[in-house]
């Protein structure tokens, strides 16, 4: 009978997958800066150096977390119909109390302070949610539009979740809601079609 012991499999996909799941949360509580590499591997059951193996570096590893938090929709919709108040009515009730944390904002607010960080951000916003907003949106100057929208919704989050101002964390959701959508429209409508409040076709006020 032999006395070798069976060599246990590795499974790679796992060990990457472990460090990534542990990156996100180290980085989300923590921000770029703050986030040790050996804490990220400590709770990620690995070594630092493996780490290194699988993503090169803090910086790499930093990017792939944004890609993973940004990439799956959070708050805008996939339909241009309606987006207004379904983006608003979602942002009402996941900035709520209690509700579930919003990891993409948090990320950002943690990290944003890092110059590193932030161009990392940068790209991730404009690759993943910036650009699938943009994309559902008609007219001209749709990534600025998008991009308006997105600080509209990152404020709102801030001062509601973060800073919890009297008014906006006791704001019932539904009408908060319908503010939000009425500050939305004028980016997410394509110009012109949007509801005209001030001045008239001879620039009268109405």
């Amino acid at each position: 009978m032999s006395s070798e012991q069976p060599v246990r499999k590795r499974d790679g996909a796992a060990t990457r997958e472990a460090i990534l799941a542990s990156a996100v949360t180290e980085f989300t509580e923590h921000g770029y800066a703050r986030a040790g590499v050996r804490q990220i591997a400590e709770r990620a059951g690995v070594t630092a150096m493996m780490i290194n193996r699988y993503f090169g570096s803090k910086e790499r590893l930093f990017a792939e977390v944004v890609d993973r938090v940004f990439g799956p929709p959070t708050i805008a919709g996939d339909r241009l119909s309606g987006l207004a108040d379904s983006v608003a009515r979602t942002l009402a009730e996941r900035t709520a109390p209690n509700a579930e944390r919003l990891d993409p904002f948090l990320l950002l607010l943690r990290s944003a302070s890092d110059p590193e960080a932030a161009d990392i951000m940068r790209r991730g916003i404009e690759t993943h949610v910036g650009s699938r907003l943009a994309g559902l949106l008609e007219g001209p100057d749709a990534e600025v539009r998008a991009q308006l929208g997105l600080a509209l919704l990152a404020g709102t989050w801030l001062l509601r979740s973060i800073v919890g101002t009297t008014a906006l964390a006791t704001a019932d959701n539904d009408r908060l809601a319908g503010l939000i959508a009425d500050m939305l429209r004028p980016v997410t409508e394509e110009p012109g079609t949007a509801h005209r409040s001030v001045g008239g076709p001879e620039g009268v006020d109405a």
